[in-house]
């Protein structure tokens, strides 16, 4: 077993509780048309049951769980940088060689396992990422805060023209003209509620799946372009949270508490009045897609940085609990369980599998994600008390160097 002082486990656990917490956002993507991630108008909100798991996901857990990985990403980037630096190597080629191979999974991942995959995502911004290494912390949070609002500025001007457009079309004093266009739009494929073809698609082959994506081939480019301007801007600070000794556990308790009180209280209070206003305007379209790329982005990032806060508070607290090494194994082997659960997931919903696709509601969901957490939890400690990495781990990791490695000592 890798010696335990060779790691970080304020790392790893959080890489752990947020490789857990993705899964019970990627859940609806595994078993759900895709606008249900958007609108739980859209497909799977037939209860109150359901209406509460949306809530509770859309306030405690959506974005928050994948900003945090986007934040564990660059302060790993940045160990992985130090550590080659440290053995004579090149930093640069080491990083590019390991987002290549992570490009090459997440496009194996996307076109032939799962259509959410975020691997190609961050093997794309960790390689613009890798030119901000030697900056100091100050720096990388200045552009990264830099960068974030001038993308948040463009989606507002996107989705804020669009809802400005609505609120004039919708008026009773509206044009013909202006209320003809609106209704166009709303019909439109991008817009209209047409959940039926894609649960047709999934309840099908694998074959009929893999061809779909394969015709939308330029998909996984259209995500980097979507979400460079939040997934960069996190990367960055986690790169700074690594220089700085944050996430690590090196700061005091009493800093990662003011932290989590600056950002917590806020962000939830945020997200909470976004929540009520979709339910207020009953989930309409236009309102759901203004929230998920504009109006969230600022909450989002506050949760996100105050979740990294409280948990490091955890994690420092409950570091010689047993249960805490569990969630840690976990983060180590999270390359593994997060490919994994695309496999398994899929596996039991869509059509070549047991073919629950769009059969289990909200609620009824979380089942599946208590007992793939439950699994992660399981093997991945005695797993990695015998074994170096987790099996993908190993496999990445080969692959980059350019030869295996040894999985026991």
């Amino acid at each position: 077993m890798q010696n335990s002082d060779q790691r970080h486990i304020s790392l790893d656990a959080m890489r752990g509780f947020a490789v857990m917490g993705i899964l019970a956002m990627n859940i609806i993507g595994f078993a759900m048309p895709e606008w249900a991630y958007i609108s739980p108008a859209a497909y799977g909100t037939d209860t109150l049951a359901d209406k509460i798991a949306w809530a509770f996901s859309f306030v405690l857990i959506d974005g928050k769980m994948r900003g945090l990985f986007s934040l564990l990403f660059g302060a790993s980037m940045m160990l992985i940088i130090d550590r080659a630096v440290a053995k004579g190597e090149s930093a640069a080629q080491v990083h590019y060689r390991r987002m290549a191979w992570l490009a090459l999974f997440g496009l194996a991942h996307y076109f032939f396992i799962w259509f959410g995959d975020i691997l190609f995502l961050y093997a794309i911004i960790g390689m613009i990422a890798f030119r901000f290494r030697n900056w100091p912390p100050a720096g990388l949070i200045k552009v990264a805060l830099i960068i974030f609002v001038v993308g948040l500025a463009l989606w507002g001007l996107q989705f804020g023209g669009l809802q400005l457009f609505q609120y004039f079309a919708t008026r009773a004093d509206a044009t013909a003209g202006m209320a003809r266009q609106f209704r166009e739009l709303m019909d439109s494929a991008d817009l209209a509620f047409n959940v039926a073809p894609d649960l047709a698609l999934h309840r099908g082959s694998y074959a009929a799946i893999t061809m779909s994506k394969l015709d939308d081939w330029a998909a996984p480019l259209l995500l980097v372009v979507q979400s460079a301007s939040e997934t960069l801007p996190l990367m960055m600070i986690g790169m700074a949270m690594q220089k700085s000794g944050f996430l690590t556990g090196a700061w005091a308790a009493a800093d990662y508490r003011r932290w989590a009180m600056r950002m917590v209280p806020v962000g939830l209070l945020l997200t909470l009045a976004l929540a009520v206003w979709m339910v207020a305007v009953d989930f309409d379209r236009i309102t759901a897609l203004a929230v998920f790329y504009f109006w969230g982005g600022i909450p989002r990032m506050l949760l996100t940085i105050g979740y990294a806060a409280l948990l490091l508070l955890l994690i420092g607290h409950y570091r010689n609990q047993p249960m805490l090494a569990r969630v840690a194994a976990a983060g180590r082997a999270a390359f593994s369980n997060y490919l994994g659960t695309s496999i398994v997931m899929t596996a039991i919903f869509y059509g070549y599998g047991f073919g629950l696709f769009g059969h289990v509601g909200r609620a009824g969901l979380w089942v599946f994600v208590l007992g793939a957490w439950a699994v992660m939890l399981l093997w991945s400690k005695p797993w990695l008390m015998t074994f170096h990495y987790g099996p993908l781990e190993w496999l990445w990791r080969s692959l980059a160097r350019g030869k295996m490695q040894a999985m026991l000592d």
